[in-house]
């Protein structure tokens, strides 16, 4: 078991790595903003590790989960200014996620919202496992891939209503669009209408009624470039109370 996750680890990394690295040449060569590459390696993350679990299966432990979620906060390490000045590879994959108005906080935005992610994330996997309520694990993970990883495009594109936020560790205030919120809105009543089975139908009701405005909140008021944990936070508190109906 041990093997096959190694190589299912190895497997998703380079292809996560050669999809940051071709986004980076286009950003550098190609003049696509970031903006939109940035999402793609958004997506990239969220689904290749969902078809390569099922290509490279193995019996899976919150151990193996504990262990790939390390594994992904120290990789980051290679994205610091010494290492990408000293490898050219490295630095183009920098690119594709290097937004302008983010700098000189991009790894720090990125590597604080990663790890705090999975901070939230792991206790409430083990309380859901305590509880039975595994089935709904997934909704909050799809809204936060899907929603939020539509947001910024969509909002980029088509954003008319603005609105600012704040970020961590700056005042200075980042743009936001009503447009791009509403795209974590329509996710979330698609992702809970889909895993419906999974609910009683009160808490199908309240779960297709309430969540999604408390993800689009969570979304709305988070700190720039954080999102993650406060989806995955909010998300998670939310089911639990729902699933006590």
């Amino acid at each position: 078991m041990e093997s096959v996750f190694l190589l299912n680890q190895t497997v998703k990394g380079l292809l996560l790595y050669l999809i940051q690295y071709g986004n980076g040449l286009l950003v550098r060569h190609g003049g696509v903003r970031v903006n939109y590459t940035r999402k793609i390696n958004h997506f990239a993350l969220f689904f290749i590790p969902m078809y390569l679990d099922r290509v490279f299966a193995y019996e899976n432990s919150l151990g193996l989960f504990v262990l790939g979620s390390c594994m992904v906060v120290v990789t980051l390490a290679i994205y610091v200014k010494p290492v990408r000045d000293r490898v050219p590879f490295i630095a183009t994959m920098f690119l594709s996620f290097d937004r302008p108005e983010d700098r000189p906080r991009t790894l720090l935005w990125l590597s604080t919202q990663i790890t705090t992610g999975f901070l939230v994330i792991i206790p409430m996997i083990i309380l859901f496992a305590q509880r039975g309520l595994l089935d709904l694990v997934l909704i909050p993970i799809l809204i936060n891939g899907i929603g939020d990883g539509l947001a910024e495009p969509v909002g980029v594109r088509f954003g008319k209503h603005k609105y600012e936020v704040y970020a961590l560790f700056t005042d200075k205030k980042y743009v936001r669009s009503l447009e791009g919120s509403a795209c974590v809105f329509i996710a979330s009543i698609l992702i809970v209408a889909f895993h419906f089975v999974y609910f009683t139908q009160p808490q199908f009701i309240v779960a297709l009624i309430a969540l999604p405005f408390l993800m689009t909140l969570a979304e709305a008021f988070a700190p720039h470039t954080w999102d993650t944990p406060f989806l995955f936070f909010v998300g998670y508190s939310s089911l639990f109370l729902i699933s006590l109906i």
